[in-house]
């Protein structure tokens, strides 16, 4: 982050604004409204601001800035149209300590303003650091339109029965599930359509209810997709961000596990060849522990957690002790990656048939039916098969594929650092050798990869010239 978010409270404070045209009438009327007692100084007062010097709260003082206009103020506002005025200000107040904001120059700033969004005592802000002014504002419209008025109403709401849920719920993670059943169910509906009566009595036979009830836990199995977090689903975010505690694999990105409830408990349990974080059966009896223990668990799992992706050995354990879950399909990386790619899986001039295998290896070997992988106008999406590409290339060779048969290598699918290579069975090991790609990878064999080229839609720096060098069957 390149600015830390913080509100500041300014009720009754000094704060002074520099400059008195259309703009600092708009700075000043943020200020007033949050209740800062604001001394604004001018060498020329415009009739925007003029207008204002009746409104309590605001002073005034028709002259040049003064280096002593700072001392004891909480915060410095630089509305002027000049430059060096504005860096002579910001000066000073740095110099005293004092948070500045100079309008149109964030290089100069210690502070900066954000689009609001008042639903007090509800308030949303945004900013993009001062890069593009125009965007937060887009921004703030779109949340405009989602955030009803009344949820100020619903804020005050809350607030009036804080002490009274705090005594009867003790634990912080009981209080937690109670409020977000209220805010987000039939109370919250109620108050949202001032029938308040209604929602008080109906808080309070909540409140009872939860009092003498048992916390259940619940486990969600998440399938976080390939990598770009635009692919979520929206019950995947919905859950993510409502869970107490985060289990999480390897191939979770940290955008995606940046996208969970900041306050959750995260949990890594990744695994990659001969190293794991924590053994399978581990893991499941992890997930167990914590929904027993009251906790809602989101299990994040790379992909669709039941592609290659061990869910079903999970979710037998929390049936095996009556633990409730509930499983969210992703997109599987063959999905993801391929289509990123621009390497279609099926295709009526290339594929009518699409398999998927493991390319682990066990022995030095992989045990697979290569009859049946080798048969023409198929698609074969080989998992984890890098380090075994080899033997994969070999194998599919010996049993009837010929040596220019397309296949290719997709590394860090649909991510920025998305690395296509191109080659045949015959030229792919020394290929990928010399690129030294590392997992994650996916494997894709047949014709359908000789597509690549002209359906490759996904660019990012450097991809267009990976391309160029890579192809090769």
């Amino acid at each position: 982050m390149d600015y830390f978010p913080l509100f500041m409270k300014l009720n009754d404070q000094p704060c002074l604004v520099v400059g008195a045209g259309e703009i600092a009438a708009r700075k000043i009327d943020l200020l007033v409204r949050s209740g800062a007692q604001v001394q604004v100084v001018a060498k020329h007062i415009g009739s925007a601001v003029m207008a204002m010097s009746e409104k309590p709260g605001i002073t005034i003082i028709e002259r040049a800035f003064s280096a002593d206009d700072v001392i004891g103020m909480k915060l410095v506002v630089s509305a002027t149209n000049d430059r060096a005025s504005n860096e002579h200000i910001a000066g000073v107040a740095h110099a005293n300590g004092v948070p500045v904001n100079v309008v149109d120059n964030p290089d100069l700033c210690s502070v900066i303003f954000p689009a609001i969004i008042d639903r007090s005592p509800l308030i949303i802000a945004v900013s993009t650091g001062g890069v593009s002014p125009v965007l937060a504002r887009l921004v703030r419209a779109k949340i405009e339109s989602t955030i009803p008025g009344a949820f100020g109403h619903l804020a005050r709401f809350a607030e009036r029965f804080r002490a009274l849920v705090k005594n009867k719920l003790t634990e912080t993670h009981a209080r937690r599930l109670f409020w977000e059943r209220v805010l987000s169910g039939p109370i919250a509906e109620m108050v949202f359509t001032h029938r308040t009566e209604a929602a008080e009595l109906a808080l309070r036979n909540q409140l009872d209810q939860t009092a003498n009830a048992q916390t259940l836990g619940e486990v969600y199995l998440i399938g976080a997709g390939p990598g770009d977090p635009d692919l979520l689903t929206f019950r995947a975010l919905r859950l993510m961000q409502q869970a107490d505690v985060v289990v999480y694999d390897r191939l979770v990105s940290p955008q995606i596990l940046d996208m969970t409830r900041r306050d959750a408990e995260k949990i890594y349990v990744g695994k990659q060849r001969a190293l794991h974080s924590l053994p399978q059966e581990s893991i499941n009896n992890l997930l167990a522990e914590l929904a027993l223990s009251g906790k809602r668990v989101a299990r994040l799992k790379g992909g669709d957690p039941f592609i290659f992706g061990r869910g079903g050995e999970e979710i037998e354990t929390l049936v095996a002790q009556g633990i409730h879950f509930q499983v969210v399909p992703g997109i599987t990386a063959a999905s993801g990656c391929s289509s990123y790619a621009g390497i279609p899986l099926t295709h009526r001039d290339h594929a009518q048939s699409c398999t998927f295998v493991t390319g682990h290896l066990k022995d030095g070997s992989i045990n697979l039916d290569w009859h049946r992988l080798a048969a023409p106008n198929q698609t074969i999406v080989i998992y984890m098969g890098l380090v075994g590409l080899e033997a994969v290339c070999r194998a599919m060779m010996e049993h009837g594929c010929s040596g220019d048969h397309p296949i290719a290598i997709i590394q860090q699918g649909t991510t920025p650092e998305q690395h296509v290579i191109t080659a045949t069975l015959a030229t792919m090991p020394e290929k990928a050798f010399a690129a030294n790609i590392k997992p994650p990878t996916l494997i894709i064999i047949g014709t359908v990869v000789t597509l690549h080229d002209k359906l490759n839609w996904f660019e990012h720096h450097g991809q267009s010239e990976n391309a160029e060098k890579n192809h090769g069957w």
